[in-house]
């Protein structure tokens, strides 16, 4: 069987890198803090999102996207580093699967139109104001998963800006409005603090 393009689509255009793949991705890794692996969140809870439609806000070098094009779902990413949006089209065209990418700044001027899409990923990414716009373009009974760093992250390391650190309880406010499936907070291996929820939006 052929191999499935993989279909890049870019806010503006650049050319792609030439490099070995799996040696950009370490590096990547390595310089960067990116995971290489699918959050473990969403790979127990995948079972719960409706199949669709998916954007995975700040994605990264396409962990999450990858693992849920794998399952079945239409997946767009987005980033505003060009390196790991080209190595998570990489990644795709590897697994054999066919995800979609652009590069965009999603703290100033990034638009997510209304109720397109059927579930939104976002890990390890906080930018308040881009809530509302996270919950607007999710279609009635879309599913959130979001999960990122609390408080108590500070002590362990990055990030330690509270900018870019929910407080207790916090995520669960962000989305009081939704239906929530799946929720936990605190600290895990007793190196990362984080909350996480999987919720759904009932209202249209």
């Amino acid at each position: 069987m052929a191999r499935r393009k993989v279909l890049c689509l870019f806010l503006d255009f650049f050319p792609l890198f030439s490099f070995s793949v799996v040696q950009e991705e370490k590096r990547l890794a390595a310089d960067t803090g990116y995971p290489e692996n699918p959050a473990e969140f969403l790979v127990k809870n995948v079972a719960l999102l409706p199949k669709g439609d998916v954007l995975d806000v700040a994605m990264g070098t396409g962990r999450n996207a990858v693992f849920l094009a794998g399952n079945g779902f239409r997946v767009e990413g987005v980033d505003l580093s060009r390196e790991a949006v080209a190595a998570a089209l990489n990644t795709a065209e590897r697994a054999g699967v066919t995800i979609s990418a652009r590069i965009a700044d999603l703290e100033a001027g990034f638009v997510i139109e209304k109720d397109s899409y059927d579930v939104i990923v976002c890990f390890h990414f906080l930018h308040r104001p881009l809530i509302p716009m996270l919950k607007q373009g999710l279609r009635r009974k879309g599913m959130i998963v979001y999960e990122t760093y609390i408080v108590d992250q500070a002590r362990f390391g990055k990030p330690r800006n509270p900018d870019h650190l929910l407080r207790h309880n916090e995520l669960l406010d962000l989305f009081r409005d939704f239906r929530c499936l799946r929720y936990h907070e605190g600290i895990f291996d007793n190196r990362m603090a984080l909350a996480g929820i999987i919720a759904q939006k009932t209202a249209p």
